[in-house]
């Protein structure tokens, strides 16, 4: 796959997304299958979710580095997903893929997910809150 498609992918997975009120998508490509996204997306509710990525499309769909972090609309950390290697002391099966929730201190373990996947999981927060 070239890395266009890939940028065209998740510039679709956004705008279909129905909770989606706007966003900025930056993408670089580096080579013809390596690239790097970087987003904002604001929701409906005002909350927003950052995105950044550094991504191989050449066999198969590699992150090399992924970050989704997702910010109420007060600017308080409701969850991220990220594979920075920062959280090694905490012996996570899934290192360095982890998911803070609520705050720096409360780290899970975590696969990493999808655009999709978070997409999903932000538009079932905002439907499910008074």
């Amino acid at each position: 796959m070239q890395i266009e498609l890939y940028f065209q992918q998740i510039q679709e997975t956004i705008s279909n997304c129905p909770v989606v009120e706007s966003f900025d998508l930056k993408t670089e490509k580096r080579d013809v299958s390596i690239g790097f996204v970087r987003a904002e997306i604001q929701f409906r509710d005002f909350s927003v979710l950052a995105i950044r990525e550094f991504v191989s499309v050449e066999t198969s769909l590699d992150r090399d580095m992924y970050s989704y972090q997702y910010m109420s609309a007060e600017n308080q950390l409701i969850f991220r997903y990220d594979n920075t290697g920062h959280h090694k002391k905490l012996n996570l099966p899934t290192y360095p893929n982890h998911k803070p929730e609520g705050s720096e201190e409360n780290v899970i373990a975590s696969l990493a997910p999808t655009l999709s996947e978070v997409l999903d999981e932000i538009t079932e927060l905002i439907r499910s809150s008074p």
